[in-house]
């Protein structure tokens, strides 16, 4: 031992990893040569510490091999010129003594400093009993358990299964109807429930998020965002990742608003106005929304939106989607001669065979204007005397006065949804053939008073 003391001795460096390594060892446990061979002091030279500069010297392979720091922490040099830090350590385990190595992360990433806090560490650990190894596969396997029930709940938040709804519908909605759904959302929804897995939404958390929007007075933006919710919930339910819908049940929730009497024409008044509305300057395109609003007793926004791709022009029919329908159901709508016709009137109008059927008067890329219709009205002196709303009340006031339809068909093609559960349950005809001839009829009553 004194002889390959002496040996050492002739290189310095070779020298001070011999000494690092006796004096390494003495800290972690094993046998001390020193207590065994108390003669042998290796010239009374303590084992030296690393320093920065002497790492940053350290080259491959001239400084291969392991450089001790003492207590078990070693800097290895290993192919490539990569430094590495090592903590070497003994635990007993079966009466036996094991030798264990575990590596603690990389030079320069971990620094001196740090490799030095971090061997503190995992000394710690070793004192209390434990296994420095074990404690970091451990501590990997629940790291990795979390990030992936992390990764799991956010695949079932609201959030993202929102943001995938509106994907799968967009090919089919109209850009602005996209981008009005996402905002509603992104501004009402997610800052509150976006990072709540869906299948932890309660009615009360639905109804927390109307009732903010209602305290602003946007009773309007309430409604819709109770939509979407209950839109973006069903298909959480149907593609497995939710039991139930919390908006499903939310009817009567939203506060009353104060009921407007929308202008609406008595029959004997509808001559002059037609009269009117043919006389009048008003763009083309403007003239045939009004007037296929009238012809489907639909809503004025349900017209102004429509696309190419909800007409059917074999079988004459029109299918709004649930998403544009008040009531968050799809409606199909029967379409008379005299509707087909305006259709094909607005052909030259359009940008494509997909786009808005009543384009922008000025952007033909966009949909017409909300107000639109309504200024049409003023133009030809129907200012305050009708709404294009009130031609739905006009509507089922002369069909249900003057005519045998049904009046839950005539409800139906008004789009009304029935209010009475229980009834509602039994009560599910679409009445699509009674109102095709309801349509008709209301086309030509129409044509007839027109005519004089």
């Amino acid at each position: 031992f004194v002889f390959l003391s002496h040996k050492f001795q002739q290189s310095p460096l070779t020298y001070s990893f011999f000494c690092g390594y006796i004096c390494g060892y003495e800290e972690t446990g094993f046998i001390i040569p020193t207590k065994i061979y108390p003669q042998i002091s290796l010239g009374h030279r303590p084992m030296a510490k690393l320093t920065d500069k002497e790492i940053a010297a350290y080259r491959y392979p001239d400084h291969k091999g392991r450089h001790a720091d003492g207590g078990g922490l070693f800097l290895e040099v290993i192919a490539g010129g990569r430094k590495r830090w090592l903590y070497r350590y003994r635990i007993k385990k079966d009466e036996k003594w094991n030798e264990n190595t575990l590596i603690l992360g990389d030079y320069p990433t971990l620094t001196l400093a740090k490799a030095r806090i971090e061997h503190m560490r995992q000394k710690a650990i070793l004192a209390a009993g434990g296994n420095p190894s074990t404690a970091r596969k451990e501590a990997r396997t629940a790291a990795r358990q979390k990030e992936e029930q992390q990764e799991a709940v956010k695949a079932n938040s609201f959030q993202t299964i929102a943001l995938e709804w509106i994907a799968l519908q967009e090919p089919r909605w109209s850009a602005s109807h996209t981008q009005a759904t996402r905002n509603t959302l992104q501004a009402n929804v997610f800052p509150y429930l976006g990072d709540t897995p869906v299948d932890k939404i309660n009615p009360p958390d639905v109804l927390e998020i109307i009732r903010r929007i209602e305290d602003r007075g946007c009773g309007e933006m309430a409604a819709k965002t109770l939509q979407r919710i209950r839109c973006v919930c069903r298909y959480a339910v149907q593609t497995g990742r939710a039991m139930h819908n919390p908006a499903s049940d939310m009817q009567g929730v939203l506060k009353a608003k104060k009921t407007i009497s929308h202008a609406a024409l008595k029959k004997e008044e509808l001559p002059d106005f037609f009269k009117a509305l043919h006389d009048g300057d008003i763009h083309q395109v403007t003239k045939a929304a009004m007037l296929f609003t009238i012809l489907t007793a639909a809503r004025s926004g349900e017209t102004r939106l429509a696309v190419w791709d909800e007409i059917d022009v074999d079988s004459q029919l029109w299918t709004i989607p649930a998403e544009r329908m008040k009531m968050g159901s799809a409606h199909k709508v029967p379409l008379s001669r005299q509707a087909m016709t305006i259709l094909a009137s607005m052909r030259p109008y359009t940008t494509s065979s997909t786009g808005y059927i009543f384009s922008g008067i000025h952007n033909p890329h966009n949909p017409l204007s909300s107000n639109t219709m309504l200024f049409g009205l003023y133009r030809i002196g129907y200012h305050s005397k009708a709404t294009m709303h009130g031609f739905r009340a006009t509507f089922s006031t002369i069909l249900n006065e003057d005519t045998a339809f049904d009046k839950d068909a005539i409800e139906r093609a008004l789009a009304h949804k029935e209010v009475n559960r229980v009834r509602a349950a039994y009560h599910r005809s679409e009445y699509l053939e009674e109102r095709r001839e309801m349509l008709q009829w209301w086309a030509d009553y129409l044509d007839r008073l027109r005519e004089g």
